[in-house]
Formats: structure tokens, C-alpha cells, sequence
């Protein structure tokens, strides 16, 4: 079973659906026993950093930290994959996992922000997500902060400079773009993702 994470910031549905569409067995829910007994974890996202505050008013986020100590598959979807790094300049006061080094920052004054649409990725060789995906595929995002690039980074995009489009550490996976709007793109790494 698959469970996504609610914790009241994220098109819960969209990403619902779309798992449900690749035949997968998949649950909405707040409660950590559920994510504790959970096969895969995935925590999706929009908005503002400073809404997964509610991840430690809820005590979700003890039992997110365990599930990726315990090698359990874990997927964050844009505010989902920044909450993997130490933290962002959008809320300082709320820390992230740690997981991943660096911080998320905001898009230069170059470009317009948010970054809202369709950008290619830069796929690496090797990832188990990005597995069978073309070399420059396109997929949607919507975000005004941007992931760093790390060793971790599996897939890049450029919008006035060059962030993480996604990352992957072991069991860990991230995506800053939404693939439940990514369309055959987007269903492909989910597919992935539920055959990890």
C-alpha cells in the first residue's frame, strides 16, 4: 500500500488519482499509524514552506524521519522534495529533514517567479525513478523556490540557473516538478516509483 501524506498542503487528489490510474493500492491520510504500516510513503505539496510546521504539530514528521531510516520508499513532490533538504530561505524558522544538504532558495530577479509550466529536465543515467525516461523530457512545475543542485541530483532543469529537478538516495526520491501533471512523462516515474 501506498500512502500520501495529508497535512493539509497538496493537490491530494491529483496525486491520488494518478497512482490509482497505474493500478496501484493507495491511501489518503494523517495518521502515522497508517504511515507506519504503509509499503511506500509519499509526501506531495504547493505553497509555503511554513505549512510543514504541521508535519511536527501532528507527529508526522518522527514517523517520515523512521521510514526513511528504515529504507522504506519515499517520494516528495515539490514542497515534498524541499522538505528533504536542511530548510528554505522561504520560512527559516522551520527546519527540514537534513536529508539532503543545502538550502532552497528563491529564483534570481532574472526570471519571473513562480516558475510556472513546462521546462525540460536533464536526466542522469542510473536512476531508478527517472528509469526508461527520455534524455530531455518535458515536466510541469509550479514553485518560486528552487532545491539546490547535490551529488544527490538525478535530474536537472534551468530557469535563470540550474536546480535540483529531482534527487534520489537510496530508498529517498524527489521530484520538484508535479508528475501527476507531467502527463505520460509524469505516469512513468510514478510507475517507477511503485515498482521500487
Amino acid at each position: 500500500m501506498i500512502a500520501i501524506v495529508d497535512y493539509g498542503a497538496g493537490n491530494l487528489n491529483s496525486v491520488k488519482k494518478a497512482f490509482a490510474y497505474l493500478g496501484a493500492e493507495v491511501v489518503v491520510t494523517d495518521e502515522p499509524g497508517t504511515l507506519a504500516g504503509a509499503d511506500k510513503i509519499v509526501l506531495p505539496g504547493v505553497g509555503h514552506f511554513s505549512s510543514l510546521q504541521a508535519l511536527d504539530r501532528s507527529g508526522l514528521r518522527a514517523v517520515l524521519l523512521q521510514a526513511a531510516i528504515s529504507e522504506k520508499p519515499f517520494l516528495g513532490i515539490c514542497l515534498g522534495m524541499q522538505w528533504l533538504f536542511a530548510g528554505s530561505d522561504e520560512c527559516t524558522e522551520i527546519s527540514g529533514a537534513g536529508i539532503f544538504p543545502g538550502k532552497c532558495r528563491l529564483f534570481p530577479s532574472s526570471v519571473k517567479s513562480p516558475h510556472v509550466g513546462w521546462n525540460s529536465i536533464s536526466v542522469q543515467q542510473g536512476s531508478r525513478l527517472l528509469r526508461g525516461i527520455a534524455p530531455d523530457p518535458f515536466v510541469y512545475y509550479t514553485h518560486s523556490f528552487h532545491a539546490p543542485v547535490v551529488d544527490a541530483t538525478t535530474a536537472a532543469s534551468e530557469y535563470g540557473l540550474r536546480f535540483s529537478g529531482a534527487v534520489e538516495q537510496g530508498n529517498i526520491f524527489g521530484v520538484q516538478f508535479h508528475p501527476e501533471k507531467s502527463g505520460d512523462v509524469g505516469l512513468a516515474i510514478l510507475r517507477n516509483f511503485c515498482e521500487v
